[in-house]
């Protein structure tokens, strides 16, 4: 009788310690633009019994350095924010393990990022030139029409770009001018650029909130999205989407060679201590409802197709983008190591 008394203490006692565990705690690194509606993770939390830890890793290139810093100890289980000018590094370092979400076949061919379920698309968007309307009306100078021009000191002065070693965006362009004008042609573009004037920043954050016009910089051009216009109307004061205003108060420059469209994915760390919860977090960020959020959060286009968006977009142009070289992909950071070499180290 005392054996099955005890016994049955033993039990109860064992249940309620794993009813009140914590629960599991999946870790999820990102670039430092990631925004996510938090009703939403705190759906999924509750869905899958988990808690959902965001560390922010910096700007997508400081991000990838700092996965590959500490890839024999990983820092999460899931990333969320590399792209297509840096899968081809993360899979050269043997940062991610394969998973291939059955949500990713509501992406377009077009879009994915891997077939071998590395990174996952989730979003994409179009790095593009913008400039500020205002500001450059009292400059009383013509908008630039090629990349020539823009490497001319009355524009360069007039322009920040966000640096390739350390931002997506300014990797994007990097290769966009690799692309247009050939390796020896693009440093030669980018000396040019800089002694006219031109401004290279650490990271996009930078270069949009500190040194752009419309946010109280000195450069009324600067590299952004082809969304950022959008975004400048959605947040501004009394936006309703149904009043909305005749034009943006910034708009896109679309020369030739500038622009590049930008895949951003998520992938499994290798070395994952939650590998399973990973997975579904994977399948979560492909979801209709996460989907449908992204847009006016991080001011991209949904990868999943079919989904909705806000009004707002239609402030934001869609230039037409080719494919680039296989030359130029490959090795995306032997080209960013070139860059430093040749343009930045060059006297």
């Amino acid at each position: 009788m005392r054996k099955t008394l005890f016994l049955l203490l033993l039990a109860l006692g064992a249940a309620q310690a794993q009813q009140t565990r914590a629960p599991a705690t999946l870790t999820v690194i990102t670039h430092d633009s990631f925004d996510l509606d938090r009703k939403l993770v705190s759906g999924f939390e509750a869905a899958n019994k988990v808690k959902v830890r965001f560390v922010k890793g910096g700007d997508a290139g400081e991000l990838l350095n700092r996965l590959i810093l500490t890839r024999r100890a990983p820092l999460a289980d899931v990333v969320y924010g590399l792209d297509n000018s840096m899968l081809a590094r993360a899979r050269q370092m043997d940062l991610l393990q394969p998973y291939r979400s059955p949500a990713s076949a509501q992406v377009p061919a077009a879009l994915r990022l891997s077939r071998d379920g590395l990174l996952t698309t989730v979003n994409y968007g179009d790095v593009a030139l913008n400039y500020d309307r205002a500001a450059f009306a009292k400059l009383g100078l013509a908008l630039p029409r090629t990349l020539d021009d823009l490497k001319k000191p009355e524009y360069a002065r007039l322009t920040v770009l966000p640096s390739p070693a350390t931002s997506s965006p300014g990797l994007a362009f990097l290769l966009a001018t690799v692309s247009h004008y050939g390796e020896a042609g693009a440093w030669a573009w980018w000396r040019a650029a800089r002694a006219g004037g031109m401004k290279v920043t650490r990271g996009w954050s930078d270069a949009y909130y500190k040194d752009f016009t419309r946010n109280g910089g000195k450069y009324p051009i600067v590299l952004s999205y082809a969304s950022s216009p959008a975004a400048e109307v959605f947040y501004a004061d009394g936006y309703t989407p149904a009043r909305l205003p005749a034009q943006a108060p910034t708009a896109n420059l679309f020369l030739p060679g500038s622009t590049w469209r930008q895949l951003e994915g998520v992938g499994l760390l290798k070395g994952a201590k939650q590998p399973a919860l990973a997975r579904k977090f994977v399948d979560f960020l492909l979801s209709p409802a996460v989907q449908a959020d992204i847009p006016t959060r991080m001011w991209v286009y949904p990868a999943r197709g079919g989904t909705p968006l806000n009004p707002v977009f239609k402030f934001a142009d869609q230039p037409k983008t080719a494919p680039a070289p296989a030359s130029v992909t490959a090795n995306p950071q032997r080209l960013v190591d070139a860059w430093v070499q040749n343009v930045l180290r060059a006297r």
